[in-house]
């Protein structure tokens, strides 16, 4: 799954931060939460994303990562979302992507018991990319955009790790990837699997916090 990932201040970043603050959206945020543009990005944020208005046109709006319900949604299986009630609708016409410089991931371990347990963090980027284009799924919750992630079964490089990835565009797809009319099952085969990863220091809290946000990923 992917729950954490971060947006440095780098001039293509810079420049998506300047076209989100001139929504009108950004105002209306305000009045509930903040926005978030740079650093380490979590759940509940609002972020920077980009998909397509009602004209068809590219932009870029505020909107807050996850779907609420019963339990707070994070992510969305590509292998499912096409048919599941709660994304078939976003999946066929409400597609965006989360921009950013790399994404977070706890190692997961399998220990004697047979349980699943979070080890160290890591931090992936695509190989020879300076961004991490992240697809995504939109709603409206009470007049407001929010989103998810998707994710596929992980590259076999990274498997040892986790295994599960995001979905990630290369740069000449990301404007496809938002076109409501195109056919999302057709873009999955050019995702970018070649990573870059390191382990990193984590926050002494993130464990606990890991492991509770693991059971809100579609499943």
């Amino acid at each position: 799954m992917c729950c954490r990932y971060w947006t440095d201040e780098s001039p293509e970043i810079r420049e998506i931060v300047e076209e989100m603050n001139k929504s009108p959206l950004v105002s209306k945020w305000q009045r509930t939460t903040g926005n978030t543009a740079y650093g380490e990005i979590k759940p509940t944020n609002v972020v920077p994303v980009i998909a397509s208005d009602r004209s068809g046109q590219k932009k870029v709006f505020p909107m807050k990562w996850g779907f609420t319900g019963q339990s707070l949604l994070l992510n969305a299986r590509v292998e499912t979302a096409p048919v599941k009630a709660t994304f078939k609708e976003a999946w066929a016409s409400h597609r965006c992507i989360v921009p950013a410089t790399c994404y977070f991931d706890w190692q997961h371990v399998i220990g004697n018991d047979g349980k699943k347990r979070t080890g160290d963090k890591y931090m992936f980027r695509p190989r020879g990319s300076s961004m991490t284009w992240l697809c995504g799924l939109y709603r409206i919750e009470d007049g407001l955009p929010v989103f998810v992630i998707l994710t596929r079964e992980a590259s076999e490089e990274i498997r040892s790790i986790h295994d599960r990835m995001p979905l990630i565009m290369p740069d000449e797809y990301v404007d496809e990837w938002i076109r409501p009319d195109a056919k999302p099952e057709e873009l999955i085969d050019v995702a970018l699997t070649g990573m870059v990863y390191e382990k990193v220091a984590g926050n002494p809290d993130d464990t606990e916090t890991i492991v509770q946000l693991s059971m809100l990923e579609d499943v």
